[in-house]
């Protein structure tokens, strides 16, 4: 019975470092077919789209073309301003009571986690300029302990904020549609965009486990050289 025993423990320990084996042999192949790195996204469908470097379509990526807004501290803040760096881009109005609060509280999560990098910066765009003077938006800043150093709320002509949301950033009230420019923006979006103003990544701004993945991809465009 002893020697039975052995035979059955001895056969069930075999069986474990099998299976363990097996297990670390698919982790490693996960790890080894996972991307690393992010997609491009060219289009409002937002489909993603890995390009490599010596692709003969890299340098045809969509990019965000240069802009002039004014934030809340009455300064201009231009593409230039963002020149290197990665940001998040969103589209609010102060007077908003639905999606907009949920989504300030939210960003302000990607604040506090970069609050001393450089690196990353964060940029609010009024959907209601004619509103949202910079008096409103240093009042809202200071409400809602927004760093200005960190985080731009930005305001200016609506025209041109709304060319640039819906036909550069893509914003629009679902992906795939960025109706008119005349119609009134209200979306949920946060876009990530790189260190060349390319569009990276799209998230619910509303749903707060949505700030760990974007956290998780600024980490990632970090590491990237070009």
């Amino acid at each position: 019975m002893v020697q039975l025993a052995l035979n059955f423990a001895s056969i069930r320990m075999i069986r474990l470092i099998k299976n363990s084996f097996i297990i670390v042999l698919l982790l490693v192949a996960c790890q080894t077919n996972k991307e690393d790195s992010l997609p491009f996204y060219n289009d409002p469908e937002f489909t993603p789209r890995w390009i490599e470097p010596s692709s003969s379509s890299y340098d045809s990526i969509h990019t965000i073309p240069a802009f002039s807004f004014t934030n809340q501290e009455g300064e201009t803040v231009t593409e230039k301003m963002v020149e290197g760096k990665i940001y998040v881009a969103n589209f609010m109005f102060t007077s908003c009571v639905s999606i907009c609060p949920v989504m300030t509280d939210n960003m302000k999560i990607l604040q506090k986690e970069f609050e001393n990098n450089e690196e990353v910066v964060l940029l609010s765009h009024s959907v209601l300029p004619i509103v949202d003077s910079v008096s409103v938006l240093k009042k809202y800043a200071d409400r809602k302990g927004i760093r200005s150093s960190k985080w731009h709320l930005l305001t200016g002509n609506r025209d041109s904020i709304y060319s640039l949301a819906k036909r550069h950033y893509f914003a629009g009230d679902s992906i795939g549609f960025y109706g008119n420019q005349r119609d009134f923006l209200h979306t949920e979006n946060f876009i990530l965009i790189d260190k060349h103003r390319r569009i990276r990544g799209v998230y619910n701004g509303t749903i707060k486990f949505e700030m760990d993945r974007i956290i998780e991809d600024i980490r990632t465009l970090m590491k990237e050289n070009e």
